[in-house]
C-alpha cells in the first residue's frame, strides 16, 4: 500500500474549487472510466414507453444503476477514490447517508484496505447492514450526514486515514462521470438526462461527460433543494434537509466543487415532492417490479409528476441510481 499521503500529512492547501472543476472533463472521466471499469458492472438500460408510466406516448430509457455493485451509483467514486489516490496504512474513512458508506466499504473490502464509516441515525437499516456485511468499522452517529460527516472530520485529524468525500471530490465526480459515458453508448439517441440531486456528485459527473451532448436535468425533493438554493444564492448555501429520500438526498448543501462544474454545464433543477417519489417508487415496482430506494426515484418522479415534460417524440433518459431499501410492499 502506497503510504506517501500519510508521510506528507497534513496535506498541501487544496487549489480553487473552479480550478479542480475546470479538470473535470469528458477526457478525465474516460481515463478513469478505463481503470475502474474492471471492478464495476455496466448496468443495463431498459427501454420502453412513457405510457407505461400514464403519461402520452413516447421514448424513455431507464438506466438500471440500482443493480451496481453495492446497490447505487456510488460504487464508482469509491473505486476512483481508492485506485487513484495515496493510501494509508490505516486505510480510508467516509461519512455517508448511508449509500456512498457501502460503496466504500465494498471497495475497500474488495481491495483489502481497511475502512471506517461514519453514518446518521437517519439512515436506513438497508444500507447499515450492508455497510456492516462488508467488514466495515461502522460508527452510527448524529442525527444529520452534516454531523456524521464532522465526527468522520474528528477521526481523520487523529488517525490520518484518507477521507473519501461522498460527493465533493474530483475522484468522486469523475467515478460518476462514468455513468454518464455509459448511458452515451447505450442511449446515444437521448436528448435529455434526468438523474437525482443531493450533494451533486452524480448529477456534475454526468453533466461533465456528456458536456452539452443531452440536456441535463437535476431532479431534487421540494424538502431540500440543496441545487436550487445554490442556483438562486449564486453559491452553495444550506438548504432544509426534510425529505422522505433523506438519507441519500439531503446533505445539507451542495458541494463547493460539484456547484461550478453544475453551473459549467448548465444543469437545470426540478422539484419534486415526497408524494410524487413515493409514487415513482411504487409504479417502478408495479409496472416493471423493480425496487428502488426513495432517492433512487427522485429522476422518475419529475417526470411522472410532470415537473419535467419532454417534447413528443423526444428520447428522455432517466437514471433510477439506488435501491438500498427493505420497501418491497411501500407500506401495502
Amino acid at each position: 500500500m502506497n503510504t506517501s499521503r500519510a508521510a506528507g500529512w497534513p496535506p498541501v492547501p487544496r487549489p480553487a474549487a473552479d480550478d479542480i472543476a475546470a479538470t473535470i472533463n469528458r477526457q478525465a472521466i474516460s481515463s478513469i472510466g478505463s481503470l475502474i471499469s474492471p471492478y464495476l458492472r455496466r448496468t443495463p438500460v431498459i427501454r420502453i414507453d412513457r405510457a407505461d408510466f400514464g403519461l402520452p406516448a413516447g421514448p424513455l430509457v431507464l438506466k438500471l444503476e440500482y443493480l451496481q455493485h453495492s446497490g447505487s451509483f456510488k460504487a464508482r467514486g469509491a473505486f476512483a477514490n481508492l485506485l487513484l489516490r495515496d493510501l494509508p496504512e490505516v486505510g480510508v474513512v467516509a461519512a455517508s447517508g448511508g449509500n456512498h458508506g457501502a460503496a466504500v466499504a465494498y471497495a475497500a473490502l474488495t481491495l483489502g484496505v481497511p475502512a471506517r464509516i461514519y453514518v446518521p441515525e437517519v439512515s436506513s437499516p438497508a444500507k447499515i447492514a450492508r455497510i456492516r456485511g462488508y467488514g466495515a468499522d461502522l460508527v452510527v452517529g448524529g442525527s444529520t450526514y452534516a454531523e456524521a460527516l464532522a465526527a468522520s472530520q474528528d477521526w481523520v485529524a487523529t488517525s490520518h486515514a484518507l477521507a473519501v468525500h461522498a460527493f465533493d471530490q474530483p475522484e468522486t465526480i469523475l467515478g460518476a462521470g462514468t455513468l454518464g459515458s455509459e448511458l452515451q453508448q447505450q442511449a446515444p439517441d437521448a436528448v435529455t438526462v434526468l438523474a437525482s440531486v443531493g450533494g451533486g456528485g452524480l448529477i456534475a459527473g454526468i453533466a461533465a461527460a456528456y458536456a452539452g451532448r443531452a440536456r441535463v436535468v437535476g431532479a431534487e425533493p421540494d424538502g431540500a433543494p440543496t441545487l436550487t438554493v445554490a442556483l438562486k444564492a449564486g453559491q452553495p448555501v444550506d438548504a432544509p434537509m426534510g425529505s422522505v429520500a433523506v438519507d441519500s438526498l439531503a446533505p445539507q448543501r451542495v458541494g463547493e466543487l460539484t456547484f461550478p462544474v453544475i453551473v459549467q454545464h448548465v444543469v437545470e433543477p426540478v422539484l419534486v415532492s415526497d408524494d410524487s417519489i413515493r409514487q415513482a417508487q411504487e409504479m417502478l415496482w408495479d409496472r416493471l417490479r423493480v425496487v428502488a430506494e426513495p432517492g433512487g426515484c427522485a429522476a422518475l418522479a419529475a417526470l411522472v409528476s410532470g415537473q419535467y415534460q419532454p417534447a413528443p417524440g423526444e428520447t428522455v433518459a432517466v437514471v433510477i441510481s439506488g435501491a438500498n431499501t427493505t420497501a418491497v410492499s411501500f407500506g401495502r
